[in-house]
């Protein structure tokens, strides 16, 4: 781990963390906002601000170092050559626990909406004994469908708590959830990048630490991506990493029926401002979905049960402006792949990547269905959606029991 402590800070109760890979452009302004937040609502705590960076090239550690900050700040990076978020955060990891930290919370570097009250809110829980902070905050009805589609419905059902956004990128958690993080034995490839987030809140839920959400007072305002866009390994190494510790958690979930709530710290958003919008190209959508029939059409026939996989081809052929994704049908689609993953039916990249044009599939229906609605209106929707999937679990327990092989443990590791 590449070091430059410049105050030589020896300890601090908070942390403000910030991993970047390239930001130079935009990593001033939330660098400065914490500042903020930390000199205003943890003033008689010892403070820190880190940037935990890939050794970015674009002289993103000058522009951190150079920001003016009130408080002390230090900058981490992996070595040359090492790249991904989960990286960064194992080296951050490592440095709480050598700074004895009791809070350390975390925003994303392209953030464009943090406010110095986003510190306070995703750090006061940690001194009011809850280890692990969710933000809630508004985000455009078409950002964030890898959450809205995959990782909440999936979360609730399977795990039982109802966290908003398990992927959110800013965050909070205790120095002792941090420990939990160092010294699990859940770690691949997957998890060193983008799979970073969904395993730090699936752990928190698994290791039975305290676990709420917190209003963030403000929408989420950052660069925001079009659903039909090329997804890149992002898609792979969040949905394998839910998959793999499906697999790793069974025994957690197995006896899990229902979901409940999950404590929300703060009075509501209080905020009428709304995110901007997110433009979705609905043709794109179409047509990376009918596509992926050509191209993955043995691959599903290997990894989906024979019903979901002839449903596929029902709702291939429908009508574009009748065209629906069934939520039923999509909640078993991933509970068959998820066992699929479990099993190693074929190779797990692959299987990933078959799952693309199927998840564009079901962005379409969403977007179709929602296009009139307001952003309350089609978050609605989502939460009936995820009553779907709570609905569709028999369904997952039932087949991951009735499939369960002897060598499915050795698949855990």
């Amino acid at each position: 781990m590449i070091e430059i402590n410049p105050d030589n800070v020896k300890e601090a109760e908070v942390v403000v963390a910030i991993p970047s890979y390239n930001e130079a452009d935009s990593i001033s302004y939330p660098v400065t906002q914490a500042d903020k937040g930390l000199s205003q609502y943890f003033a008689d705590k010892s403070r820190v601000i880190i940037n935990c960076d890939n050794n970015s090239p674009d002289n993103t550690r000058d522009v951190f170092l150079n920001t003016p900050t009130q408080n002390p700040k230090i900058y981490i990076s992996t070595p040359p050559g090492v790249k991904g978020k989960g990286n960064n955060f194992r080296n951050l990891f490592k440095k709480v626990l050598e700074l004895k930290a009791k809070a350390i919370i975390v925003v994303d570097a392209d953030l464009k909406s943090i406010t110095p009250e986003w510190i306070k809110h995703l750090g006061e829980p940690l001194f009011n004994g809850f280890s692990y902070v969710a933000p809630l905050y508004v985000r455009h009805k078409y950002d964030g469908t890898i959450t809205n589609n995959i990782a909440y419905p999936l979360t609730r059902a399977i795990y039982g708590r109802r966290i908003r956004q398990p992927i959110g990128g800013d965050f909070g958690f205790s120095g002792k959830l941090a420990k939990i993080y160092l010294e699990s034995d859940l770690w691949d490839e997957y998890i060193a990048n983008f799979g970073i987030d969904i395993w730090m809140t699936t752990l928190a839920i698994c290791s039975r630490v305290r676990v709420c959400q917190s209003f963030m007072g403000k929408p989420k305002i950052h660069r925001a991506k079009d659903p039909a866009a090329h997804l890149g390994p992002m898609f792979r190494q969040v949905i394998g990493t839910i998959f793999k510790m499906m697999t790793y958690f069974d025994s957690f979930w197995l006896k899990i029926k229902y979901s409940r709530p999950t404590a929300i710290f703060g009075f509501g958003l209080g905020e009428t401002e709304m995110p901007p919008e997110v433009k979705v190209d609905t043709e794109r959508l179409r047509n990376n979905f009918h596509q992926g029939f050509d191209k993955y059409k043995e691959t599903w026939e290997r990894i989906l049960s024979k019903d979901v996989y002839r449903k596929l081809f029902e709702i291939k052929d429908m009508p574009d402006e009748r065209f629906v994704f069934p939520v039923d049908l999509w909640a078993r689609l991933l509970f068959d792949i998820a066992i699929s993953y479990r099993d190693n039916v074929i190779d797990r990249d692959l299987m990933m990547e078959s799952l693309i044009p199927l998840y564009f599939g079901k962005t379409l229906s969403f977007v179709k269905k929602t296009e009139n609605m307001t952003i309350a209106q089609a978050e609605a929707v989502i939460e009936d959606e995820c009553m779907v999937f709570e609905a569709t679990k028999p369904y997952l327990v039932r087949r991951w029991k009735d499939t369960a092989i002897p060598s499915a443990q050795a698949q855990r590791a």
